[in-house]
């Protein structure tokens, strides 16, 4: 089974999580590393106020839907929003997928995909979200 480790750092949300789960539905083991350096473009209010009325929502204690708030986790779950999750197809991409805050020694030699480059105007990084939605 080939694996592909992607680097996350400066990448675009959801141009990463499109290819991750195309690559995941195709068979392929996906790892993905930094995800606390991942971007989402756009104004920052704008991206805190649609994170936070999410959050919200919250549902019962017992159901969901429950947002996580560590990056690593927001990006699977993004991922997992591009994919039939519901259906043994999907079920079995998303199992495939893992995603890491920082780049675990077993990854630090391997070949990367760099994914995203220097961005400039409106962004915010995952990690900072996560720090002000909690």
């Amino acid at each position: 089974m080939e694996k592909i480790i992607i680097d996350g750092s400066n990448a675009t949300l959801g141009r990463l999580a499109s290819y991750a789960a195309k690559q995941a539905l195709m068979g392929k083991e996906i790892v993905i590393v930094n995800a606390n350096d991942v971007v989402i473009v756009g104004n920052r209010n704008n991206i805190l106020e649609k994170y936070v009325i999410i959050v919200k929502k919250g549902g019962s204690s017992l159901k969901g839907p429950k947002i996580s708030r560590t990056p690593e986790r927001l990006l699977k779950r993004t991922i997992r929003g591009m994919l039939p999750h519901k259906k043994g197809r999907g079920e079995d991409a998303v199992d495939k997928i893992k995603c890491y805050n920082e780049t675990p020694e077993e990854f630090k030699n391997s070949k990367k995909i760099i994914a995203g480059k220097i961005k400039t105007g409106k962004f915010m990084k995952l990690s900072e979200l996560v720090s002000l939605i909690k």
